[in-house]
């Protein structure tokens, strides 16, 4: 049997591990959008960036009915919260960092002079007592950069405020999985960047107004997504972004459902999900022969797509996750065709819309 051809093409991957290694942390994203909209032109017709950096490529833009695709840019972070006289660091999260995976990272942190490199230190196991050692928290982990004093770390460039990432970088596992830092969401803007390659080299028209959009600061209550959601005025919205595989040891089925990896895009339940927009998606992947699953939330689907539904009048909106295992840590890992299959199923998806679709429950 012929192994189906990739989606992905070698530009499209080389894009990819640039856009993941470059860092986005919430609230300074604008040298990775910059990367995304340079990538993302030469398949849309014009685009432009909201004041804090939320960026949209538009195509068909004089069309009166808008159609959002959507995914977030930024990344959790930390910032420099406080420097001891003796030049260690204590940090504050931006958005979800986990303090656990901390102790022995390298990290780097973003100043105007240019990139300072830095250590999470952790005391040594010999030094430990046995069943009184503490655990990692952000009263107790700290960075190391090789200074004896906060002037010496002052000289560097660090200050208060100054934003830092860690270093780990993109790679492929067995060929099979995408692992990196901020793959969270990162992943979701390569896909809807892909959505819009394949419309233009298939030569797609579509009948609508078409916002590809990037936004900001998702990780800190989904803050880009209401502005820009606001501006453009939107019928609908596709968002797409990560969801927990729920296959690896220690992760609880019960509480995260029956979720895994290589077994194609999930499909969310919700009061935010828009039944009629949802049914319209699962037709899609029925008959395009797309693998999906499904999961429910209770309250929110804690992504983008409250923020888009919630938003003006209400705006039908559907969420596509792509499973991913060890999600706000550096080693993020999605399976490579799960990654196609979203793409693909955002893809029919829009071919299958309507010029002014109606997504009216009563009618």
């Amino acid at each position: 049997m012929s192994k189906k051809k990739s989606l992905v093409s070698k530009d499209s991957l080389n894009f990819l591990e640039r856009y993941i290694n470059n860092a986005s942390p919430t609230g300074f994203e604008w040298k990775g959008q910059k990367l995304w909209l340079d990538y993302l032109k030469p398949y849309i017709d014009e685009h432009f960036v909201d004041s804090y950096g939320t960026a949209v490529g538009v195509i068909n833009p004089k069309a009166s009915y808008k159609v959002v695709i959507e995914a977030h840019a930024d990344e959790i972070s930390w910032f420099v919260h406080y420097i001891t006289k003796d030049g260690f660091i204590y940090l504050r999260k931006n958005g979800g960092s986990d303090h656990q995976i901390a102790p022995s990272k390298r990290v780097n942190i973003h100043t105007k002079k240019g990139m300072v490199k830095a250590i999470f230190g952790w005391p040594a196991i010999h030094t430990r007592e046995p069943g009184k050692e503490e655990m990692p928290s952000t009263k107790n982990i700290f960075l190391d950069c090789g200074c004896s004093s906060s002037a010496e770390v002052e000289k560097l460039g660090v200050h208060v405020g100054c934003v830092v990432t860690y270093e780990d970088e993109f790679m492929i596992l067995n060929d099979n999985y995408y692992v990196g830092r901020a793959l969270d969401n990162r992943m979701g803007g390569f896909i809807i960047a892909e959505v819009a390659r394949m419309l233009h080299e298939t030569k797609t028209k579509l009948p609508f107004g078409l916002y590809i959009v990037n936004s900001v600061q998702e990780e800190v209550g989904l803050q880009g997504a209401r502005m820009i959601s606001n501006r453009i005025a939107p019928d609908c919205a596709i968002v797409t972004d990560v969801l927990h595989d729920s296959q690896t040891p220690m992760m609880s089925k019960i509480a995260n459902g029956d979720i895994a990896c290589g077994k194609g895009p999930v499909l969310t339940y919700g009061p935010a999900v828009h039944n009629k927009l949802l049914d319209l998606v699962i037709d899609t992947a029925q008959k395009k022969d797309i693998p999906f699953q499904r999961e429910a939330v209770s309250r929110s689907t804690g992504t983008d797509t409250d923020a888009f539904a919630y938003s003006r009048n209400g705006v039908p909106s559907v969420l596509i996750s792509l499973p991913l295992r060890y999600m706000h840590t550096t080693v993020e890992a999605v399976q490579k065709k799960d990654v196609e299959e979203v793409i693909r199923l955002i893809f029919e998806t829009l071919r299958k819309l309507e010029n002014k679709h109606n997504f009216n429950y009563l009618n």
